[in-house]
């Protein structure tokens, strides 16, 4: 990295319009087509602004082609060229994980891919944000600011696209440099393991009662007061849905606490109440009020409980009791993953993902432990190959000895 680094201010074949027709982007794809290499891509969400995740500007990249902005969201299906282009060619995204889902909301198929952020993180970069591994792998500064504006509105200003384009203006070139650095820390088979992973992620499902979440909840003390929060949640995230609005602007959390703890009998108190006051939630009042009226009107039994249903297993602290023996594999395991990971310069998280350490401590293994059944253990809880020749020995090592100590040894009349 430079002392000083140069400042990337602008795409060098300047800013590329904005497209936005069938004719410009069957044109898009056949330049795409006879670029070579990988193809740069990145996407514009409005996310605290619109309900949805859609992509609202598609940025590409490809040497021998040019840079592209396409927005996705007056005509999808005339992408089809585009996106026939990009089945196939390695894409090349930081942090993919945010980009492809909307990507694939509009048809597109990624087959092989290369994650500059992942990338950094399996080379133990602290920071691994664009403008970071920009200047401290090719040394030149890039701008950001616009990341978190409203990509939905139109016309998009000139420096947005500025800030757009400049996303991928260098991203191949950060590829090479990274997957060098890989390939020189004897980490490039870990990072294609990684890649494809990401590619063959199946779809989280949907969290279990996500109005559990709204912030100020905590301070909710009764079970009808949860459903009176329950019950306005549900109602803003309808009215977000069909209005295509972020549910945090239609209607900021700390209202739906406030409505719930304060229970108005009218729809004049309700409106007394802050934030409910203002003119646009004095046009929706009747919608919250009714959503406070089907949670007063429900039956005792059908109140949410305090607590919400326990899913998976329990946290660390609670193992004592409930898993003793795990508990003491976590105290052995989790210590000797923190210091692998700093042996082999990772986050901990990217040396072995959490779920996969908690299964690992609660189930076991039998004793004496091999790194065969460690490997297989491991294996079935979801962990990659390399990720397993790193860990099992190890951890089959210390669980033999934590069995072997004498505080863990069978009593005569066990």
């Amino acid at each position: 990295m430079t002392d000083t680094p140069t400042p990337l201010t602008e795409p060098a074949g300047g800013v590329p319009p904005v497209l936005t027709s069938a004719d410009e982007f069957a044109d898009t794809a056949r330049r795409l087509a006879g670029g070579t290499g990988p193809i740069a891509v990145d996407t514009e969400r409005a996310s605290g602004y619109r309900y949805s995740q859609r992509a609202y500007l598609i940025q590409l990249k490809r040497t021998g082609a040019g840079s592209f902005l396409l927005d996705p969201t007056l005509d999808p299906e005339a992408l089809t060229p585009v996106i026939d282009v990009l089945t196939g060619p390695e894409w090349v995204l930081h942090a993919a994980d945010q980009d492809l889902p909307c990507l694939r909301e509009v048809g597109f198929v990624c087959s092989e891919l290369f994650d500059t952020e992942l990338a950094g993180r399996l080379l133990g970069r602290p920071k691994v944000n664009l403008a970071t591994m920009v200047e401290e792998f090719l040394g030149l500064g890039l701008s950001k600011g616009h990341g978190a504006a409203d990509w939905s509105r139109r016309p998009l200003p000139h420096d947005w696209l500025v800030y757009a384009a400049l996303d991928v203006e260098v991203l191949v070139e950060l590829r090479e440099a990274t997957a060098a650095a890989l390939t020189e820390a004897g980490k490039g088979e870990w990072a294609h393991e990684e890649f494809a992973a990401i590619l063959n992620r199946p779809t989280p499902p949907a969290r279990v009662d996500r109005w559990r979440r709204t912030t100020g909840i905590h301070t909710v003390k009764s079970a009808r007061a949860l459903a009176a929060v329950r019950e306005l949640w549900l109602a803003r995230e309808e009215v977000a849905r069909r209005r295509d609005i972020a549910p945090g602007r239609i209607l900021p959390d700390s209202a739906i606490v406030t409505a719930a703890t304060a229970d108005p009998a009218t729809i004049r108190d309700l409106t007394r109440l802050p934030v409910f006051g203002g003119p646009r939630q004095s046009r929706n009042a009747r919608t919250w009020f009714d959503a406070l009226e089907r949670a007063r009107a429900l039956p005792t039994a059908e109140l949410p409980p305090r607590k919400p249903p326990s899913t998976g297993l329990p946290a660390y602290n609670r193992w004592d009791r409930s898993n003793p023996e795990g508990a003491e594999r976590a105290a052995v395991i989790r210590p000797l993953l923190g210091a692998l990971a700093e042996e082999n310069e990772l986050p901990p998280e990217n040396l072995l993902a959490p779920d996969v350490v908690r299964t690992l401590c609660w189930e076991g293994v039998d004793l004496p432990a091999t790194p065969e059944s460690v490997d297989a253990r491991l294996a079935d809880a979801g962990a990659r190959s390399w990720q397993r020749y790193v860990v099992s020995g190890a951890i089959a090592e210390a669980l033999n000895t934590a069995g072997d100590a004498p505080d863990s040894a069978p009593t005569a009349d066990a």
